[in-house]
């Protein structure tokens, strides 16, 4: 694997810890700035926000800059969002700072992820993929329960800060590894040609296949530290610990699914999401019991960004004449879950069903994705052969 594809997956480390590292810091927030801890949670929706506006329309903008040039810019964006809101005291600017910050990473990731399936070449689509995604593990095992701890010994607006410091080596790293010019191995197609790929059925399909997966992890996600602490009866403490734990799933879960899903990706992605079904259901009801949480909360990160990742890798395969829109269609789906899961987590906070309600709304959006991932699965089979003798029987 090309050196530069494991920068990326450096940046995209940095970013990640960004986009998950409020599961940590919600009350911390909310009580600094004197909002509701659902309002806490609708940072991480506008976030999501952020990254389905601003996929699209950065790949669209970006498709003749030079790749370096453009991720070292998004990357900077990135940087100067973050630095505005450790220093703000106004919820409404650290709101806009999100949404800034997620068209920055959006665009990022769009043309990060498009970059290292060129340089990986086609035989590696799901291993640069993996490596790539695996950024953002790594920020669920390091970067988030940092974020965490942060935020317990000196305040939320210290990882922010952490965010902002950590995407400077990042930064160098682009600069020197990544190549300065369009990488020669992608087509020029025009863009009306790689929006008109959006239509497909089993594109459109995996696409929502996909918002669902995210939107029942990010539902739960979200909501986690709450969750840990006043129904699983773990201390503040604890919390940099739990979200470790999935972090260290979700790593495992993008390791494995990197070596099997360019085999029997729909397959995978069947399986993924029953089990997912499952596991969420198993987690609300089990939330109680200290032992069962960890080891659920460990398992569904495995199976929440293994399926993940092979669904991103069925959207380049599904597209393969949209080279640099699939990228923003993999992301925009993404984000569309990861938007609407801390909002419907956070209705049901707010309607007073207690603090196992996101993780039974995360157990009913998967039901709706296991119907749609079946759908792939048998779409993708061959057609029966043909009985010998049946075309002249019929005749």
């Amino acid at each position: 694997m090309p050196f530069a594809v494991y920068v990326l997956g450096l940046a995209v480390f940095a970013q990640g810890t960004s986009e998950f590292m409020l599961s940590g810091l919600l009350s911390g927030i909310a009580g600094d700035l004197h909002v509701s801890l659902g309002a806490a949670g609708l940072l991480t929706s506008a976030f999501a926000v952020g990254m389905v506006i601003g996929a699209p329309l950065t790949a669209l903008a970006g498709r003749a800059w030079p790749r370096r040039r453009a991720l070292l810019l998004l990357l900077g964006v990135f940087v100067a969002v973050h630095v505005a809101g450790a220093l703000t005291d106004s919820y409404g600017v650290l709101l806009a700072t999100r949404v800034a910050g997620a068209l920055a990473n959006a665009g990022f990731w769009a043309v990060a992820l498009v970059t290292a399936l060129d340089l990986a070449g086609p035989q590696r689509r799901a291993r640069a993929t993996a490596v790539v995604v695996g950024g953002v593990t790594v920020a669920c095992v390091v970067g988030v329960p940092a974020g965490a701890a942060l935020g317990e010994l000196w305040g939320w607006r210290s990882a922010f800060w952490a965010v902002a410091l950590v995407s400077v080596p990042a930064a160098l790293a682009l600069s020197a590894a990544v190549p300065g010019g369009r990488a020669d191995g992608v087509p020029q197609v025009s863009a009306r040609s790689e929006l008109r790929a959006l239509a497909r059925p089993r594109l459109l399909l995996t696409l929502l296949v996909m918002a669902l997966v995210q939107g029942a992890t990010f539902c739960t996600f979200s909501y986690l530290e709450p969750l840990v602490t006043r129904v699983t009866g773990f201390g503040p403490g604890w919390v940099p610990l739990v979200l470790a734990l999935f972090g260290a799933g979700s790593f495992a879960g993008v390791t494995l699914a990197g070596r099997l899903a360019d085999a029997r990706p729909d397959v995978v992605a069947a399986l993924g999401t029953a089990a997912l079904a499952l596991g969420w259901a198993a987690l609300a009801l089990t939330a109680a019991h200290p032992v069962a949480a960890l080891a659920l909360v460990l398992l569904q990160g495995a199976l929440a960004f293994g399926t993940g990742t092979t669904l991103i890798t069925r959207v380049f395969h599904l597209a393969p004449d949209a080279p640099t829109m699939a990228g923003s269609y993999a992301t925009a789906a993404f984000n569309v879950g990861a938007a609407a899961g801390p909002w419907l987590g956070g209705l049901a906070l707010g309607a007073g069903l207690g603090f196992r309600a996101p993780v039974w709304v995360s157990a009913v959006l998967m039901c709706a994705a296991l119907a749609g991932a079946w759908m792939l699965a048998l779409s993708s089979r061959p057609a029966p052969a043909a009985r010998p003798g049946a075309g002249a029987a019929a005749e």
